[in-house]
């Protein structure tokens, strides 16, 4: 008897699929906005709420604790929950964390605003990246996961500038108020093209929790929390360092900005590709890549315009190693696929402080602004190192595997 050949999707299948992607990515988009928008209105918020600029920055660190305590946390709590519903309620609370934060009358409020803001964050990436790989047959999974991610690159792009210019001319509450439109505009396009799809009801908190024991999944999270840690050295700090050490004037820290958004888009987009070749090939090239990069940034700062090229390339290459990193925890956690995808992102946010804060030190000790390229080398070089520490443990436990079969 023969069997019939495989249909290609029809194309209304086809098409529902991308649909489901661009919803998926659109909530990317949104958060994209609201993470780094807080960035570009960080003088209009401290006049605003009545405190210094030093003082509002920590609203940044607020957000960047709400997204490492809450991936663990909610993707802990909803891995039974169906996926589609569990998107819903993250973006639900996006939305009312962001409109707590446009109508916060005083310091205190918004700055548990912006806590609450960034606990759905690594949930919803971890979670939207599972239905998007489970949407398309597993030779596209790499791109159907950057699609999502994309969302968060062309924020840097749109999202951000956009919302920056409301926050200035129309005041920075309408940033915020603007976000959790868009979060609502999500949660409809999510109901409306996204499928249901049924949690794994064999989930449970002691199974989720087993991401833990892996070794890799910890080695992985390490790769992160070190080796993406390179680039916001260098990021931080890129607009004192193309004017100082530069030479160039203020007006060209928005062209680098620009480079640095449409360098994440671009890197995004390759990331897909290069990871339904090898994910594990595409981290060990981005990373030792971007060590590399920097350096060449730190040497040819001085140069002015000359380093445009080089700041470009920076989120390029950072793009492929956070793109693969996700795919790489959503193999190496196992049963635990919801917390596992959902931890990347916590870990960006550590990698996110580490390479501020030490960017910031070397600065402080009077290195000067080309240091923080060079410690955002050898932070990406050591990232490498865990890599490789990881290919190792995998070899010798196929090794093992393969010695004690009969």
């Amino acid at each position: 008897m023969t069997t019939a050949p495989d249909r290609a999707p029809s194309r209304a299948t086809t098409t529902h699929v991308t649909l489901a992607i661009l919803a998926l990515a659109t909530g990317g988009f949104t958060i994209g906005t609201t993470e780094f928008v807080t960035m570009g209105l960080l003088p209009e918020i401290a006049e605003g709420v009545g405190v210094s600029i030093p003082d509002a920055g920590h609203l940044i660190s607020a957000y960047a604790v709400g997204v490492v305590v809450g991936a663990p946390v909610l993707a802990f709590l909803g891995a039974r929950l169906p996926r589609r519903a569990l998107l819903l309620a993250l973006m639900g609370g996006y939305t009312v964390a962001n409109a707590l934060s446009a109508v916060a009358a005083g310091f205190g409020l918004l700055t548990l605003g912006r806590f609450v803001a960034g606990l759905p964050h690594g949930a919803y990436f971890g979670v939207a990246s599972l239905v998007a790989a489970g949407l398309v047959e597993p030779a596209r999974k790499g791109r159907a996961v950057a699609t999502v991610m994309l969302g968060l690159s062309v924020a840097n792009v749109v999202g951000v500038p956009a919302a920056t210019w409301m926050g200035q001319h129309l005041g920075w509450r309408s940033a915020f108020l603007a976000v959790a439109v868009l979060g609502i505009v999500t949660a409809l396009l999510v109901l409306a093209f996204v499928p249901s799809s049924p949690g794994d009801p064999h989930a449970s908190g002691r199974r989720e929790l087993s991401a833990f024991l892996s070794a890799q999944v910890w080695l992985t999270l390490l790769a992160g929390a070190i080796g993406f840690g390179g680039m916001f050295a260098v990021y931080t700090y890129i607009a004192p360092t193309i004017t100082r050490t530069g030479g160039l004037d203020s007006s060209a820290v928005p062209v680098f900005l620009l480079a640095f958004g449409t360098g994440m888009v671009a890197g995004t987009w390759v990331a897909g590709h290069l990871a339904d070749w090898s994910v594990f090939r595409s981290l060990l090239g981005s990373a030792l890549g971007m060590g590399l990069v920097l350096l060449l940034f730190g040497a040819v700062a001085p140069a002015g315009w000359w380093s445009l090229p080089v700041a470009f390339l920076v989120p390029v290459l950072g793009s492929v190693l956070v793109v693969n990193l996700q795919l790489r925890l959503m193999d190496v956690a196992g049963d635990a696929q919801t917390l596992g995808a959902a931890m990347n992102h916590a870990s960006l946010n550590v990698a996110n402080a580490l390479g501020a804060w030490l960017g910031g030190a070397v600065i402080a000790a009077g290195w000067g602004y080309r240091a923080p390229a060079v410690v955002g080398a050898a932070l990406s070089l050591a990232g490498l190192l865990v890599l490789l520490g990881s290919a190792l443990l995998h070899r010798r436990t196929a090794v093992r595997t393969f010695s004690a079969t009969p």
